[in-house]
């Protein structure tokens, strides 16, 4: 099956359709645009997938061959594959959408945690301790 291009008139009718779709419900339009994530979401899966299925037949194979080692690779396999199949690809980044229908991604800002240096954890409690004492005028 060929696509046909299509011609000027249809061109500014989708258009014309995509723009009342988008101020009419923004929310819905905006999840209606591919999202390459869930691309890359359902190839790790099936790739995963795959891996599983070839490591179930290693450890067919290895029962029927009675080798017990290539039936622990085979587990092994499955294993790996499974856990591809099933854990994210990479960091998501995350977003909300505005009354307007844009998208505003968020960066995921990660602070470095502080280790404060002024001794142990009970130290920094007498000094807290301390400090409110100091406040109130005990």
């Amino acid at each position: 099956m060929s696509k046909l291009p299509l011609s000027e008139h249809e061109q500014h009718l989708l258009d014309q359709m995509e723009q009342a779709l988008y101020d009419e419900d923004p929310k819905f339009a905006s999840h209606m645009v591919g999202d390459p994530s869930r691309q890359r979401t359902r190839r790790r899966m099936i790739i995963g997938g795959l891996v599983l299925v070839v490591g179930l037949g290693l450890v067919v194979l290895g029962v029927v061959s009675q080798q017990i080692w290539l039936g622990g690779i085979g587990f092994a396999v499955m294993v790996a594959g499974g856990g591809y199949a099933v854990t994210p690809g990479h960091k998501r980044t995350l977003g909300s959408v505005g009354d307007d229908g844009q998208v505003t991604l968020h960066q995921e800002q990660s602070k470095p945690k502080k280790r404060s240096s002024s001794g142990t954890f009970m130290e920094r409690i007498e000094q807290r301790w301390d400090r409110r004492r100091g406040q109130d005028g005990w």
